[in-house]
């Protein structure tokens, strides 16, 4: 975390959700493919020691946007939305091979527009 403290709030908590949100999306969609034949319940924890790693990131990413950067609760929701359909995409597209869609550019552009309103008025 030493490293990452000398970015200014507003791009630790950026680069904090980034991480966390590759790490939740391993966890909720990596078992997909790595432990498809394996049951259930391995697949759950396996999820859960990943979204340990999730939370460890994303904890400190919201205290610091909320106390030091100055984001409200709504802001770093949306930020959050933002970040897990940038990192879902390629995820999904690339580690799952599933088919390209415009839903996500349909998708995006509406996550564009959440956006614009939440933070509009900052």
């Amino acid at each position: 975390m030493t490293a990452i403290s000398s970015f200014s709030p507003s791009l630790q908590t950026v680069l904090l959700l980034v991480g966390s949100n590759v790490f939740m999306t391993f966890a909720w969609y990596g078992h997909l493919k790595n432990l498809a034949t394996s049951p259930w319940y391995v697949a759950a924890l396996v999820s859960w020691g990943i979204a340990l790693a999730e939370y460890l990131l994303q904890v400190p990413a919201n205290r610091i946007g909320f106390r030091d950067a100055g984001f409200s609760v709504g802001q770093l929701k949306i930020m959050q939305e933002l970040i897990t359909l940038a990192v879902f995409v390629p995820f999904s597209l690339l580690y799952l091979k599933q088919p390209l869609k415009l839903d996500f550019l349909w998708a995006g552009l509406c996550m564009v527009g959440a956006v614009y309103f939440i933070f509009r008025n900052s």
